[in-house]
């Protein structure tokens, strides 16, 4: 399911920001917004995904939608959770034309900072520009 996210997660980039991404492995992390939202596969089996942005990209999400160039934290989060929203309803859309897999996806969430969610199983990394995305998966 990861692979379909991160599909979704570039489409995202390519298109809405039309920014081109690139996958990337093992860098220092950086302070990100998290959000999540649960994902009920047509076999039943459940999924959170989780999607971060560091500053710098969520502000150019955020620019780039609203035309804010110096947002507050809270404009800052619902671009966030709208980005997750979008991300992962496309993921929804790619999984039931490529794979003939239907899923449910919940509303999602802030995860705040002093929040411990645990590892994920599954995580990747998109460079945008000069910021950085996180996507990653956990089965509950």
């Amino acid at each position: 399911m990861l692979p379909i996210i991160v599909q979704a997660a570039e489409n995202f980039c390519l298109h809405q920001l039309r920014l081109p991404s690139e996958r990337i492995a093992n860098v220092p992390q950086k302070r990100t917004l998290l959000a999540y939202i649960d994902i009920e596969a047509d076999d039943g089996t459940l999924h959170r995904a989780y999607i971060g942005c560091d500053a710098i990209l969520i502000q150019a999400i955020t620019e780039a939608f609203l035309g804010e160039d110096g947002s507050d934290e809270q404009t800052l989060i619902d671009m966030l959770l709208e980005t997750t929203n979008m991300i992962v309803g496309s993921a929804k859309v790619l999984a039931e034309e490529s794979y003939e897999r239907s899923m449910s996806i919940m509303t999602p969430f802030f995860v705040p900072s002093e929040a411990n969610e645990g590892d994920p199983e599954e995580i990747q990394r998109l460079s945008v520009e000069n910021g950085e995305m996180i996507i990653a998966l956990k089965r509950l």
